[in-house]
């Protein structure tokens, strides 16, 4: 749709054109400023009987009396001497109800919207709301008339699904100010619902919508104005997959990531972190991944039962998607729009998950675009300043307290595709440097169809110490120490099966052997989850530490067989057995039973053995 009555006039032109970046020039006064957004109005479809079309973007080099500006659709027929609107607007994010459940681009264009009124087929240059601006929202204020206010304060809330939206003072709202006039009622999101007047007698209406730049923390504003305060991550995110809540944890309001070749998992295990993780709202942004993995998030989580057993999976979920299809600049800034809007709903005291999916493709569109800019490059291209862009992202992950007093998260994690899984490549290298738990995928892992492919060897997490008096109190003072055992059993029985490769059995004691068998097992039936099973998919912490003290006791105890032979049968058996445990659900019969034979195989095992051997 066309939006000339909304837009000013042109105060600039086209200079040049190379590929999607264009340089324009001033018609008159108007400064240029970086980070300015633009819309350039290609001649052309209103002489063929199609709307205007305005092509967004982005100014991102100021030069003299010139600037580059990155677009983010198509540049196919712009020319020198097309117009172009400067909006004076930073690129921002439309914040207020209706965002969740909602499917965006990286400019936060509503896909579901344009597709219904222009077909599946998106086309470029439309200008449509992120929000739906004819939907009516129940508010219901918090404050009186005579209140006084800062940014961040809540004016009231409006329900948004099983959520109490919060309606705030906006953001970059500076001083105090007094509430004037406050309405209850039902509004759309463009109505004014509260009147405030600043220390200078100037009145500011308030509406249920603000909007946000997106390249610029919210909560570093609010700290400057002391409306928030940063907090020390205390609890883990409770995941449900065991190898990451038992072995190498993140924090809640932490950051973590998940490198790995591709066909090694990473889609799978970002979905069911997703799905399972303990917080209120999970931001998914899709930063030039292939459009099948989108689809497949679009259509199965609306039909996915939330864990906290109200509505489906998209009632508490946003999409961010700008598949590998879609133009580099939009797929640049998808990732930044979407932790704008989870740094939102932190602010109102929620827990947030983003997951970005994958930062490599992110990083690659920011190449990209480096090097249309002629930029000076950085190893293997990438601009120079790509580590602090990484940093810059993964900062704004936290724990915050909140200007109404609650405490709110926004929680981390980013996939990295690294080219052959060469870990030492600079996205991957940049990334290990920032973030706190690293989830490294191996191929070789997930060739042998292990799930999840984490390298235990390989993965770490700086979270641990951190986290070690929670998980004293939720799983007992000696579970570090029992944890570090196992990593260790895991390291000694990785060294003797490379000896073995070599040797054969022959080569290595039956003790080693039996080392050996022990670090399969723990491999086997605690650090493999199947996630296809609708039990084991995913383990609680309580049926976690349960499993966990079984296996411990598997792994501490001395066992004394006759011969090889008799230790991989006593193996085999018991990894059965526990596999059949991980099916069965908590509070079963079958869970029970299960219980009491591992304790009767564990309890008979070195004398049946060591007879039956003999």
């Amino acid at each position: 749709m066309t939006r000339d009555a909304a837009l000013p006039e042109p105060t600039a032109e086209v200079i040049a054109v190379q590929d999607d970046l264009v340089s324009i020039a001033p018609l008159g006064d108007a400064p240029l400023v970086k980070n300015e957004v633009i819309y350039i109005i290609p001649h052309g479809p209103e002489r063929l009987g199609r709307p205007r079309e305005y092509l967004k973007a982005e100014v991102l080099r100021v030069r003299g009396t010139s600037a580059e500006a990155q677009v983010f659709e198509s540049t196919q027929g712009v020319r020198i001497g097309d117009k172009v609107i400067q909006s004076g607007e930073m690129l921002s994010a439309m914040l207020g109800p209706g965002l969740l459940s909602g499917v965006f681009d990286g400019m936060q264009t509503p896909l579901a919207d344009v597709a219904a009124s222009h077909g599946f087929f998106l086309p470029r240059g439309v200008l449509v709301p992120a929000l739906d601006t004819r939907r009516k929202w129940a508010f219901t204020p918090t404050v009186a008339s005579g209140d006084v206010v800062r940014a961040g304060d809540t004016l009231g809330t409006v329900p948004e699904g099983r959520f109490a939206h919060r309606i705030m003072v906006p953001f970059g709202f500076r001083g105090s100010f007094t509430v004037e006039r406050v309405r209850e009622g039902a509004f759309t999101i463009e109505e004014v619902v509260a009147t405030l007047r600043d220390a200078r007698g100037e009145r500011h209406d308030l509406t249920l919508m603000q909007r946000w730049p997106v390249r610029r923390s919210i909560p570093e504003a609010l700290t400057r104005a002391g409306q928030s305060e940063r907090l020390y991550p205390s609890e883990p995110l409770i995941t449900t997959i065991r190898l990451i809540d038992t072995f190498f944890p993140i924090a809640r309001g932490g950051t973590g990531c998940i490198p790995g070749p591709f066909g090694a998992g990473k889609t799978v295990l970002q979905s069911l972190i997703s799905r399972f993780s303990a917080v209120d709202i999970v931001i998914v942004v899709a930063c030039g991944e292939r459009a099948g993995e989108v689809v497949e998030t679009i259509t199965e989580f609306p039909s996915q039962p939330d864990p906290s057993g109200d509505g489906t999976l998209m009632d508490r979920t946003v999409l961010v998607c700008n598949t590998s299809s879609m133009p580099v600049a939009a797929r640049e800034a998808s990732i930044y729009t979407g932790i704008t809007l989870g740094e939102y709903y932190r602010q109102m005291g929620f827990d947030v998950l983003l997951i970005a999916d994958s930062t490599s493709r992110w990083a690659q569109a920011m190449r990209e675009t480096s090097g249309r800019l002629e930029e000076i490059p950085g190893e293997e291209a990438f601009p120079a300043y790509l580590d602090s862009a990484i940093k810059g992202i993964y900062e704004r992950a936290g724990v915050f307290r909140t200007a109404h007093g609650d405490t709110g998260s926004l929680t981390v994690m980013g996939t990295v595709s690294p080219a052959g899984g060469n870990f030492e490549e600079p996205v991957t290298q940049s990334t290990l440097g920032t973030v706190k738990t690293f989830l490294g995928l191996s191929y070789d892992r997930a060739y042998k169809r292990f799930y999840p492919a984490v390298d235990p060897l390989l993965s770490w997490s700086r979270y641990r110490p951190q986290l070690a008096d929670w998980y004293t109190r939720e799983a007992g003072a000696d579970w570090g120490e029992r944890v570090d055992e196992m990593v260790e059993l895991l390291r000694r029985g990785d060294e003797i099966a490379r000896m073995m490769q070599v040797t054969g059995e022959d080569g290595v004691t039956t003790e080693d052997f039996v080392t050996q068998q022990k670090a399969l097992f723990l491999d086997m039936v605690y650090l493999q989850q199947d996630a296809f099973d609708d039990v084991d998919a995913s383990a609680p912490l309580p049926r976690q530490k349960e499993t966990f003290d079984l296996v411990y006791q598997v792994a501490a105890q001395e066992f004394e067989f006759a011969d090889k032979a008799a230790v991989r049968a006593f193996f085999t058996r018991l990894t059965g057995q526990f596999r059949n445990l991980n099916y069965a659900a908590d509070g079963s019969t079958g869970r029970a039973e299960q219980i009491a034979s591992i304790r009767q195989t564990l309890a008979s095992a070195p004398t049946a053995y060591r007879d039956a051997a003999q």
